[in-house]
Parts: C-alpha cells; sequence; structure tokens
C-alpha cells in the first residue's frame, strides 16, 4: 500500500460547480421568456437575427399552433433549443425596440437630429444620409423633406415633419 491516504484530494483538481435546481428553473423560464418574444416577432423581424436553423424552423412553426396547451409546450421546446442559440445579439436586438433603454433613446435621438438637419440643412444632407442610407427611396424622402421644409416656413403644424421622421424610423429599422 502507498502511504497516501485514499480520501485526500489533489490540489490541481478541476473545481465541480454545482448549480442549485432553482437556480436551473430560474435560467430555463428567461429562456422561455426571450423565446415568447420571438415567437410573437413577425418573420420578417426575425430574418435579422442570427438564429441557428433548428430555432428558426421551431419559430416559424409555432405561428401554425393554435391550441393553448401545446403552445405551452411548444415554447418549452423552444426555450431548450434557446440553451445552444448565442443571446447577446438577440437581447440588443431587443433593446434596440424597448422604448426604456438606452439603445433605442440613442438612435431615436439620432434620427431626430437627420430630421432636423434634412429640413434646415439642404441638399448636402440629403446627399450624405442616401449614401448612408442607400436604400431609402430617393424620390420619396425628397419629397418629404420638400414638403416638411415648406411647412416650416409657413408655421403650419409639423405634419410633414411627423411623416419624414416616421419614414427615417422604417428606413433605420430595415437597415
Amino acid at each position: 500500500m502507498s502511504d497516501q491516504d485514499p480520501y485526500e484530494f489533489e490540489d490541481d483538481a478541476e473545481e465541480i460547480i454545482y448549480v442549485s435546481k432553482s437556480e436551473l428553473k430560474r435560467d430555463m423560464d428567461e429562456l422561455k421568456a426571450i423565446g415568447s418574444r420571438l415567437m410573437d416577432m413577425k418573420p420578417a423581424m426575425l430574418d435579422k437575427l442570427p438564429l441557428n436553423e433548428r430555432l428558426r424552423e421551431a419559430l416559424d412553426e409555432s405561428k401554425r399552433i393554435k391550441s393553448h396547451n401545446a403552445r405551452k409546450r411548444h415554447l418549452g421546446f423552444i426555450g431548450k433549443l434557446m440553451r445552444d442559440q448565442d443571446l447577446e445579439p438577440i437581447q440588443k436586438y431587443f433593446d434596440s425596440l424597448d422604448s426604456t433603454s438606452e439603445e433605442y433613446n440613442r438612435r431615436f435621438h439620432q434620427l431626430e437630429r437627420w430630421r432636423d438637419r434634412l429640413i434646415n440643412e439642404g441638399h448636402d444632407v440629403l446627399t450624405e444620409y442616401l449614401e448612408k442610407y442607400p436604400e431609402a427611396d430617393h424620390q420619396h424622402i425628397r419629397q418629404l423633406v420638400r414638403n416638411a421644409q415648406k411647412e416650416a416656413k409657413q408655421d403650419k403644424t409639423p405634419a410633414a415633419s411627423r411623416k419624414l421622421f416616421k419614414y427615417l424610423r422604417e428606413v433605420d429599422a430595415e437597415h
């Protein structure tokens, strides 16, 4: 027999981390909450997210499920699939949609600046905007800017300015 005690552990052995059952349930509930938000999203919005193929198929399949119990079971399945998914880009996208988040407010103020610059500074800013957002409808945005400028000169209520802002938001969301 060796002189070493069999009940003694080596110092260089890996440390085992125990996770409580409650913590596992909390994590699963969080994944289900994200999955539920994804289930309620339109397919065009889901296309913007880097989802793995199996998760995307399950989300598309959830649109066809009508039974409450079946949806609940399917949500559990989606939560299970979410374990293999990188959640950071999804959370970032949700933050950009959430009006209380810092990211949403930053983008909102950026769009307000674009609108004000387009109305007040003229053609050079329009060219700059169209270079940054080439998918924008050039003719439509020019017309919206002209209407907003005309409206500002006549001191009318800013209906055209609101339309311009709405369009800028749509283009930003597509971008």
